[in-house]
């Protein structure tokens, strides 16, 4: 059996990844509601996983959104990551991730930065960012800005002359 997939999210996804959001940055983290939701959601590329089995078979179990830069830098930027308790250390939020760092390519992307919850920065360095400043508060959260450098997306790899479709970076 494979692990979590993720995809780039439909509008039909959007209540749901409002929810899930909601559930986790204002009612586990206190972040207020206010600010948890912004402007940039409208142009953001959203991306979720679903569950597959018990209580959440078929729902939003994790997501995460990508920025684009629009300043003409190639770093865009990763955030609103967030996966429900029941689905924590499942890879939910990796496979989310690997799916952000694939569309962020695709886009023209070279590398990309996020602001990562401190509790949260094992998982960012496992998946090869780096911290590239001290911590500092965001919402009342222990943060600390992180980057990573992209690879090309594998749909622009030559595998025995054809690209690979693996669809992961």
């Amino acid at each position: 059996m494979t692990g979590p997939s993720a995809s780039v999210a439909t509008p039909d996804d959007w209540p749901e990844v409002v929810d899930l959001r909601t559930r986790v940055f204002v009612g586990e983290q206190g972040v207020p509601p206010e600010i948890e939701q912004d402007d940039r959601d409208a142009t953001a590329v959203h991306v979720v996983s679903r569950g597959r089995a018990g209580g959440v078979a078929g729902r939003v179990v994790a997501t995460g959104r990508l920025l684009l830069p629009g300043d003409g830098s190639r770093t865009a930027a990763i955030g609103r990551m967030a996966a429900d308790i029941s689905v924590r250390g499942l890879g939910h939020g990796a496979a989310v991730l690997a799916e952000l760092h694939r569309q962020a390519a695709l886009r023209g992307a070279t590398a990309v930065e996020l602001h990562a919850q401190v509790s949260a920065r094992g998982f960012y360095e496992r998946a090869g960012y780096t911290a590239v400043g001290p911590e500092y508060l965001e919402a009342g959260i222990a943060h600390v800005t992180m980057r990573r450098v992209l690879e090309r997306p594998d749909a622009d790899r030559v595998a025995g002359g054809q690209g690979s479709g693996a669809g992961r970076v």
